[in-house]
């Protein structure tokens, strides 16, 4: 029998000239299903070359280790990290080389994370997933054991098969926050303390600004930005009228262009922006969700509406001194209260419920804030009879909205107090299983959990 070594070159090579034998074209005869399939079977041969390349990385390391110096196999090569010997090898970038390298590693480096290395071994978890439970779960720390992270990870690693790799880096770092809410205040001084703002001036004249900011602070622009540029991307129109919301539409420039525009104007003019160029009135604001118990209390921490990160009580004290507060009171179910029939659109006191209770667009996968969601009558208004009652609306941004309607999907209410809300596909759909919508909510997950 061969070598181990010698048969896995064998097999690899047999691998690539199976690949190399593949020749995707004339699809147009494929359903829709058996398209998916395809795309599906891809991905995974993807997935696993993948895999087999931060396997073969780690061993690299292994071989390049610092204490070994000169003698190391990246150096002996005329590299100085293994990293820049892969770049050399295979021609892949240096993101993709240092992913490899990070991945293949994890054992060594990580060694709370040895379970995710296995599945990766195993072809159970791709690098991609992998890397984001290790930058999600983050280090050991003074309140958070190594164990601690390793009973997390083989918890994440359950949840993999159903969620995609950036969704599991959402669920990974909730279950940080969840097991470190004492280094949340830590987290934000630390993100307080990194935030820049560079001038490059380059050849030609002109300038480029990177800008990096607190999630705080970044709240702020991203409002600023949404008001600016919501008509064109085709999103909700912050605007006092729908001429001022055409002008930004019919503007010749791109919307990057229009961003410029707006944030110059603000640079030079300070808040008092002519309002037919900045679209909507008044200073942003920055949403935060806390129960009342705990703001009484001074204890726990709260959300910051766009993107679920935790902010700490004295962030959101800060925050209610300058800016007030609004009471949302939700029943044991989830579901905020109603106000009936009354009127056809949704209030923004029920609008801001909804943000509350939705975290965003609840339709699997889409991660649009609140801030570009459309309110949705579950019982359609005119169809349906149906009431403006929170618990019959649910937030869909705008491209989900025209998708549910167009195409006739629908959305029903079933579970304890029907409080979960199902989509449901039309019948011609490739997959007609209905779906789960899960709230976005980090917050109000807790507050339903505590």
């Amino acid at each position: 029998m061969a070598p181990l070594d010698q048969q896995l070159a064998a097999h690899l090579a047999a691998a690539a000239r199976a690949l190399e034998a593949v020749r995707v074209q004339d699809l147009g005869h494929a359903s829709d299903a058996q398209l998916l399939e395809l795309i599906a079977a891809s991905a995974r041969n993807e997935r696993l070359a993948r895999a087999h390349s931060a396997l073969l990385a780690g061993e690299l390391v292994r071989r390049s280790a610092p204490e070994l110096g000169h003698d190391g196999m990246a150096q002996k090569s005329g590299h100085r990290t293994p990293q820049k010997l892969i770049q050399a090898t295979t021609g892949v970038t240096s993101r993709e080389a240092a992913a490899a390298v990070r991945i293949g590693g994890l054992a060594e480096t990580h060694p709370w994370l040895g379970s995710v290395a296995r599945a990766v071994a195993d072809q159970q978890l791709s690098t991609d997933a992998a890397d984001s439970i290790r930058a999600g779960l983050g280090a050991p720390s003074d309140d958070v054991s190594s164990g601690a992270l390793a009973d997390v990870a083989e918890r994440l690693l359950a949840e993999s098969a159903d969620v995609d790799a950036d969704r599991l880096f959402v669920l990974a770092r909730e279950a940080r926050d969840e097991l470190d809410a004492a280094g949340i205040v830590d987290r934000e001084r630390a993100a307080r303390q990194a935030r820049e703002l560079r001038l490059q001036r380059l050849r030609d004249g002109s300038v480029r600004i990177v800008w990096q900011l607190d999630p705080i602070e970044g709240s702020v622009v991203n409002e600023i930005y949404d008001r600016a540029t919501s008509p064109r991307r085709g999103g909700p129109r912050f605007v006092s009228d729908s001429e001022r919301a055409q002008r930004i539409v019919d503007d010749p420039g791109t919307t990057e262009q229009l961003a410029s525009d707006v944030f110059f104007e603000l640079v030079t003019a300070g808040a008092e922006v002519e309002p037919s160029r900045l679209l909507g009135h008044g200073a942003p604001a920055v949403r935060v969700t806390i129960t009342e118990k705990q703001l009484i209390a001074r204890s726990g921490h709260g959300r910051l509406q766009r993107t679920q990160q935790p902010v700490s009580i004295e962030t959101v004290e800060r925050l209610a001194c300058t800016q007030g507060t609004v009471t949302v009171v939700f029943d044991k179910h989830g579901q905020p209260l109603d106000v009936g029939r009354e009127q056809r659109l949704f209030t923004l006191r029920q609008r801001i419920a909804l943000a509350e209770r939705d975290g965003g667009c609840r339709w699997a996968g889409c991660e649009r804030p609140p801030s570009w969601c459309e309110a949705h009558h579950i019982e359609h208004w005119a169809r349906d009879g149906g009431r403006t009652d929170i618990a019959d609306g649910i937030l869909l941004c705008k491209h989900h909205h025209l998708l549910l309607h167009d195409h006739h999907w629908e959305i029903e209410r079933r579970g304890p107090a029907r409080s979960e809300y199902w989509l449901i596909p039309p019948p011609d759909a490739p997959d007609d299983t209905p779906r789960l919508l899960a709230s976005k909510s980090l917050a109000l997950r807790e507050l339903l959990a505590g």
